[in-house]
Formats: C-alpha cells, sequence, structure tokens
C-alpha cells in the first residue's frame, strides 16, 4: 500500500474511533445500561463500542503494524458484525407471539454460524492450518458473507415495520445499507480478484464513520427503535431471495477462486467466464416462475402457520377485478387472479351467453381457445351447483370414488393440463365456471385453498353479474334512444305524407302547367332521396303479426337475384330447388337480402358473390358466400350479432342483429365463418315447412 494510501486509511480509522466513540458516550448518556436492560438497546450499544474499538485498532495498525493488531482489528470488526446481527433479530423478535417466532428460528442459526465462522478462519490463521485451503481465503469469505446476510436482515426489518415505525427506522436503514453495500463490494472483489482494491480499503473506516450521524438521528427519534414488526410471507420471501442470491454468489466466488488457482494461463479468462454465466443463470432462476412458485410454497409450508397473507391477496385480487371496464378484460383477469393463488399459470372462463342453455368459453389466459361447450344441466354442472363444491380433476382420475357417480365431459378431459374446474356462484344459482391449469410445481389443494377460492371466485362471480346486468341496462337503454328517434323519423314521414297530398291535390289544377311539372318532379325527388336516408337508418324491429306459415324459399332468392341485378351486381346462384320454409315472406325476404347485400358492400365489383339453396338434415339451408374483405373472429364473436354494432359507417348495426333474433324464433340457427381479406360464408338453417302432396283417400286405395 503506498504511504498516500496508508496516510488516507490512518486519517479514516481515527475519524471512524471518535465518531462512534461519541456515538457510544451519547448511548450511555441517554441510559442504554440502566435498568431494565432492554435486548436491543445492549445489542446496539455493543456493535457501536466494537466500532469503535475497530475503528482506533485500524489506526493503531498504520501507526505500529504487527500481527496481534491485526488480529484484534478482524476481531473486533468481526464481534461488530455479530453485534448488528443481534440487534437486527431482535428487531424482528420484539413484541411478536411465541407462535410467530418460527419465522426467524433459521435467520438465527445463520446468524450464529457465520457470527462463528469469522474468529474460527482467524483461528485457522494463527494457526497455520491448510487443510482447507489458503486459511487467509476463508477470512475473505466470512468477510464477504456477513454483509450479505446483515443486507437480508435490514431488508426484513424495514419490509415489515409498520408505517409509523418505518420513520423512525428510516435512518437507521439508510447508514447500515450505505455499510453494508460498501464493505459486500470492498470483499467480493477481493474474493474474486485475491486481492482488495486499495482505494477502498484506505477509506473503509471513513465510510462507516460518514453513516453514523443517521444512526445517531433514529435513536433520538424513538428509544426502542422500533416496534410491532410483523413477519409477512411476501416480506420472507423476498428476504429468502435475496438470502439465496448472495449465498449463490459466495459459492461461485469460491469457485472461480480455484478455477482461477488452477486455470494456468487461461485462469483469469475462465473465471471471468463463469462470473457471467452465473450471472445469467441467476437472472434466469430469479425470472422463473416455477422457481418463485416453489420457493414461496416451501417458506409457506415451513415458516408460516398459514399459506397466504390474506389482507394481501384480498387487496391484489379487488384491485384487479376493478380495473376493468369490459367483460373480456374482467374475465381475463377473473382467470389470472385465481390462477395466481394456486400457482397456476392459465385457464379459462365458461360463463352463459345469452339465448343460449350452455357455458361457452368467453375469456382465456395462457390457455387455448376451445368451442367446446357444457350443457348448464349436465351432471358437472349440476355438481358444482351442488353448495359451489371444486373439483380437482387430478384428485378424480386417482380417486374417481370420491365423487361418486360423477362423469367428467369428454372435451374437459382431453384439455390439456386442465387441473381445478372453480363454480362462480352467486347466491345459489352457476353463472359459469373456470379452469385452471396444473400448477407450476407440486400444490397441496387443502381446506385453507378450497376457503381463499371459494371466497375469491364468488366476488368474482359478483363482479361478472354486475358487469352483464349492466351490459343489458345499456341495450335497453340503446333501444330506448333508438325508439325516440324513431319517433322523430315518423314525424318527418309525416311531413313527407303531408307534402306530397298536397301535391298530389294541386295536380288536378296545374297539371297542365310545365313549371308546375317540374316543381312537383324536384318535389318527388326530394321526398324519394329522404325516404331512402330514413331507411338507411332504420330498420322495422317488430316481429309481423299472424302465424308463421309455409314461405317459398326459391322465389324470395329469385326475387333477390333480380334485385341485385337491377343494381348493378350479379349474384350467382350456384344449387336452387324447391324449399318451403316455415315464417312470414316478407321478413325472411329482407333477412336473405340483407345477408346478400352486406357480401356485396364487403366484395368489391370484381369479386363474387354466390348463393346455395337446398335441404340438409330436414332444414332449409341458405349460404351466402363472397370472396370480400371478411372478419376477424373476435368481431364475430362480440360484436356481429349485437345491435348497434357495426363496421359501415353509416350503418346502425340493426339487420344482423333483428336476423339473428328472427331466425333463432323460427328455431333456425345462423353460423358465420370468415377470414379477413379471403371472404365469408353465412349459412341460414331455417325449418322446413311440410306439404302434403297427395290426398288421403289416394293413399288408402295404393294401399
Amino acid at each position: 500500500m503506498s504511504s498516500g494510501n496508508l496516510d488516507l486509511t490512518a486519517w479514516s480509522g481515527g475519524l471512524a474511533g471518535v465518531c462512534y466513540t461519541v456515538f457510544a458516550l451519547r448511548l450511555l448518556q441517554s441510559g442504554y445500561l440502566k435498568p431494565p436492560r432492554e435486548a436491543s438497546k445492549m445489542a446496539v450499544l455493543a456493535a457501536v463500542t466494537l466500532s469503535a474499538l475497530w475503528g482506533w485498532s485500524d489506526l493503531l495498525l498504520i501507526l505500529t503494524p504487527s500481527p496481534p493488531l491485526w488480529l484484534l482489528t478482524t476481531l473486533a470488526d468481526q464481534l461488530r458484525y455479530a453485534a448488528w446481527f443481534a440487534f437486527l433479530l431482535t428487531l424482528l423478535r420484539f413484541n411478536r407471539p411465541a407462535k410467530g417466532l418460527s419465522g426467524t428460528s433459521s435467520l438465527l442459526i445463520w446468524a450464529v454460524v457465520l457470527a462463528a465462522a469469522g474468529p474460527l478462519s482467524l483461528g485457522l490463521v494463527v494457526l497455520g492450518v491448510g487443510a482447507l485451503g489458503d486459511p487467509t481465503r476463508w477470512v475473505l469469505f466470512s468477510a464477504m458473507a456477513m454483509p450479505v446476510f446483515a443486507l437480508v436482515l435490514l431488508e426484513q426489518v424495514f419490509r415489515n415495520a409498520t408505517e409509523d415505525s418505518r420513520w423512525n427506522i428510516k435512518p437507521l436503514s439508510l447508514g447500515l445499507v450505505g455499510t453494508f453495500l460498501f464493505d459486500l463490494y470492498l470483499f467480493s472483489q477481493a474474493v474474486l480478484f485475491n486481492r482488495p482494491d486499495e482505494d477502498a480499503l484506505s477509506i473503509r473506516a471513513g465510510v462507516h464513520a460518514l453513516m453514523m450521524p443517521l444512526l445517531l438521528l433514529s435513536s433520538t427519534r424513538r428509544s426502542d427503535w422500533i416496534a410491532k414488526i410483523r413477519l409477512s410471507p411476501k416480506a420472507a420471501f423476498h428476504s429468502a431471495t435475496l438470502l439465496i442470491a448472495g449465498i449463490y454468489l459466495i459459492f461461485i466466488s469460491g469457485v472461480g477462486y480455484y478455477v482461477r488457482y488452477f486455470g494456468g494461463e487461461w485462469g483469469r479468462a475462465l473465471q471471468l467466464g463463469l462470473v457471467v454465466f452465473a450471472l445469467i443463470v441467476m437472472v434466469i432462476l430469479a425470472l422463473s416462475g416455477t422457481m418463485r412458485a416453489k420457493l414461496r410454497i416451501f417458506l409457506g409450508k415451513h415458516f408460516f402457520r398459514y399459506r397466504y397473507d390474506y389482507r394481501e391477496e384480498w387487496l391484489k385480487f379487488t384491485r384487479a377485478l376493478s380495473a376493468q371496464n369490459s367483460p373480456q378484460a374482467l374475465g381475463q383477469q377473473v382467470v389470472r387472479g385465481l390462477a395466481e393463488m394456486v400457482e397456476s399459470p392459465g385457464g379459462g372462463l365458461w360463463l352463459r351467453v345469452k339465448g343460449e342453455s350452455a357455458f361457452s368459453q368467453t375469456a382465456n389466459w395462457n390457455m387455448a381457445r376451445t368451442d367446446d361447450k357444457e350443457d348448464l344441466h349436465s351432471p358437472m354442472c349440476e355438481y358444482l351447483a351442488d353448495g359451489g363444491k371444486f373439483l380437482n380433476l387430478e384428485e378424480y382420475r386417482s380417486f374417481s370414488r370420491r365423487y361418486g357417480a360423477l362423469k367428467i365431459p369428454v372435451w374437459l378431459q382431453e384439455l390439456p393440463q386442465a387441473w381445478l374446474v372453480v363454480p362462480l356462484m352467486v347466491g345459489d344459482e352457476l353463472i359459469g365456471f373456470v379452469v385452471l391449469a396444473s400448477a407450476r410445481t407440486l400444490f397441496e389443494v387443502n381446506w385453507e385453498v378450497n376457503d381463499l377460492l371459494k371466497t375469491a371466485s364468488q366476488q368474482a362471480a359478483s363482479y361478472l353479474a354486475q358487469m352483464q346486468a349492466t351490459e343489458a341496462l345499456l341495450e335497453v337503454r340503446k333501444f330506448d334512444a333508438f325508439n325516440k328517434m324513431s319517433a322523430f323519423v315518423v314525424h318527418d314521414l309525416k311531413n313527407i305524407v303531408t307534402q306530397l297530398s298536397l301535391m298530389l291535390k294541386n295536380a288536378k289544377r296545374h297539371g297542365d302547367n310545365p313549371e308546375f311539372q317540374q316543381d312537383m318532379l324536384m318535389t318527388v325527388e326530394n321526398a324519394l332521396e329522404r325516404m331512402r336516408q330514413m331507411m338507411l337508418q332504420l330498420r322495422e324491429g317488430a316481429t309481423p303479426p299472424g302465424k308463421a306459415f309455409g314461405v317459398n324459399l326459391m322465389a324470395i332468392v329469385q326475387r333477390v337475384q333480380a334485385v341485385a341485378t337491377a343494381r348493378g351486381r350479379t349474384l350467382d346462384i350456384q344449387t336452387l330447388e324447391p324449399v318451403d320454409a316455415r315464417g312470414h315472406e316478407e321478413r325472411l325476404e329482407r333477412i336473405i337480402g340483407h345477408v346478400v347485400q352486406n357480401a356485396f358492400d364487403a366484395t368489391d365489383p370484381s369479386g363474387h358473390v354466390w348463393l346455395k339453396l337446398e335441404r340438409a338434415g330436414g332444414q332449409a339451408r341458405v349460404v351466402v358466400t363472397d370472396t370480400g374483405q371478411g372478419m376477424t373472429q373476435e368481431f364475430i364473436r362480440d360484436r356481429l350479432f349485437k345491435p348497434f354494432q357495426t363496421t359501415k359507417q353509416a350503418g346502425m348495426g340493426i339487420g344482423a342483429y333483428e336476423s339473428y333474433q328472427y331466425v333463432q324464433e323460427l328455431g333456425g340457427k345462423i353460423d358465420v365463418q370468415s377470414e379477413i381479406n379471403r371472404g365469408t360464408t353465412v349459412t341460414l338453417l331455417l325449418p322446413l315447412f311440410e306439404t302434403q302432396t297427395t290426398s288421403d283417400l289416394h293413399s288408402m286405395e295404393s294401399a
């Protein structure tokens, strides 16, 4: 070490000795040794006193170097770390019930081990024992491990402190973090490169001295430093992660030393490569959901009476549900929230779609989408609705007798990694269910998990039911607005009728007047244009009066083809056979015309639109296919058959909704298959209207 560094080291040691001596005298003046003696006060007094001793011995070591002084300085340094361990552990155990002490037992063991490792390594140096390697290396290893463990303890103390206590302990935490991080940098570099940074070593005592005012500030804020610390699972997880990372880095440092020592000319390069590789592995493990799940389960199983921090889980789940405004986003958050409670990587949500008596998948998170549906009155749904029972598929496969005669649907058995089926109950009604994928690690579904999932699923079900009710209310309000608009349209129609009536009345007297004829033509043209605009904005939604009867679909298709031809478009009829369907002729003609017109609107004049009319499986089938723009699956599923949803700039989104509702009333079905830029196929399935072509008498004679 250069003379300049020696002088700086001496000044740093003297400054640390003075500062910590003043601090120790301040603590003695505050009555830290007076009865009743508290463990936290005794521990911090010991740490400050040993820090002062370390500072003075460091100064003496520079002035009169000798092996005994080096041993005294190193021992004082290790003992003051042991005192800080005791102080932080005391804060963790302060005011905690006896049943909660198990969470710090492992930390206490580690503290004892590390506190003993330092003096033992010094003993190896004194005795010259080299069977385990260079004893000075063990001194450096213990010196690097101590600040790592001290940071773990400090992080746990601060994270578990209450809000009011954090104000008291914040200066203490900042001061200790500064000293521990500086030591970690200094000794980790010494372990990696087999020699410390001389510049950093020379100012080490000075850095520790500069942190003393922060410690002094905390001692003046509250005599007992901090109160009411509660160890939470979340804090334990972060602390355990930090501890594991520190142990991992210490291990890699040791391996790196021996790689460099035995690596010859390539030793340094191999050591650097090993360090980089080890850091990459650590980042991968830290980002791994499976590893985090394993660690959380291990901590919850061995260090806590209960697996969950219910306050934290409830707040997180409520925030997730409250942040969404659309049914699709809310459904995905419901799945994700329930999945994260049981370390599941994905899942799907099944809800009842309006107008259907089955549950369909409406949302998914990290799970493949499926079109499989489950009937409302199936055995599985009845089982789920019976008190909101859960279905554990892994348990069902191994111990099916526990579920009695229950039969799992085939689609669920074939669903990849299906694990838990969680019912969504609103009162006694089953409104849907969530299928969760298998957990990332071995996960025991006990009574605590069942209670948490049951309560959370009930809250999620209430949010979903409220969202559905809100959608229905909005739909009613939209129809109300539509009815109001209809009143204005009727008023405009009345004005047009009045205008045309007046014109017709005057035509009897002024029919031969050329000017009147010109004005009459302009009036008729204007009235026609106004009515055309109103028809584009409004479609009749009322069901026609009277019962449904047989309708000749072939005649309707021919009329629709003629209308298309008059508009300059070609409708290609590929298959046309006489088919009679049950319904109202005017309504069916409007629906088929609407489908064909939509196909023309979506298809360029150079494209093709064709129609098929045939019998299929006891039904009349009308298939309209085009080569137009197409639609996305999300639009078909979420918007196509809902009112006031359209892609046309001048449309109102009533035609598709009206067609869907009327075909369902007849007992038919509309199916849509589409791909973007490849076209759309719309299939109308209508009930047949069978007519008897021979008389009963003729049938009897033939018999």
